[in-house]
């Protein structure tokens, strides 16, 4: 049955998730990668499986192999509809990726403007977190983005949050030291008013 429940939720099949969950599959199991049917299901944005899930008592901080957990995957994919599951399952908004980083800094990095939206709206996410590299999420939206609509918007929508706008990096450069090197002169004014 774990095996069928780790199949399904892969291509998820909701009903078929629920059928193994009722035959005693463990919510729990875990594949080759140590990935549970959780993370699996939110790696592939398989909602209405993720939700069977959860109400099965998924654990949304389970960690991979990688240091990957279902709640950590919805920055990296931006799925509004998966964050918004996982929610009611409680979410450790702290546990962190193998870079050090919380959910908050792939998605300002991949330019995913409606997850940085409603996880700033709708939990208590630490917006000037700092990962292993020395960068907040501001840091990776200026760093890694590419000074377009999206990073701009996400950059504004940080800002708004309370993100510390002069906050470094390891290196002592702050993000207005890093839009003006790239040229984005766009972020760079963003940044420039909220000294």
């Amino acid at each position: 049955m774990n095996r069928t429940l780790l199949e399904a939720s892969r291509t998820g099949d909701a009903e078929a998730v629920r059928a193994a969950l009722t035959a005693g599959a463990d919510p729990e199991t875990r594949d080759a990668h140590h990935r549970t049917p959780l993370l699996i299901a939110a790696l592939h944005d398989h909602v209405a499986a993720a939700e069977a899930l959860v109400e099965a008592g998924a654990d949304p901080n389970a960690q991979d192999d990688r240091d990957d957990t279902a709640w950590l995957v919805t920055g990296v994919t931006g799925s509004v509809a998966m964050m918004r599951t996982l929610l009611p399952a409680g979410p450790d908004l702290k546990v962190t990726n193998r870079f050090g980083g919380i959910s908050l800094i792939p998605a300002s990095e991949r330019g995913h403007v409606d997850y940085v939206r409603a996880v700033l709206r709708e939990t208590d996410i630490d917006v000037d977190h700092v990962n292993r590299l020395g960068w907040t999420a501001l840091l990776e939206a200026v760093i890694l983005g590419d000074g377009g609509r999206p990073h701009q918007e996400i950059v504004e929508l940080l800002i708004t949050a309370g993100a510390t706008p002069d906050l470094p990096d390891g290196d002592g450069l702050t993000p207005l030291d890093h839009a003006e090197r790239r040229g984005f002169a766009e972020i760079a004014g963003l940044l420039r008013a909220v000294r």
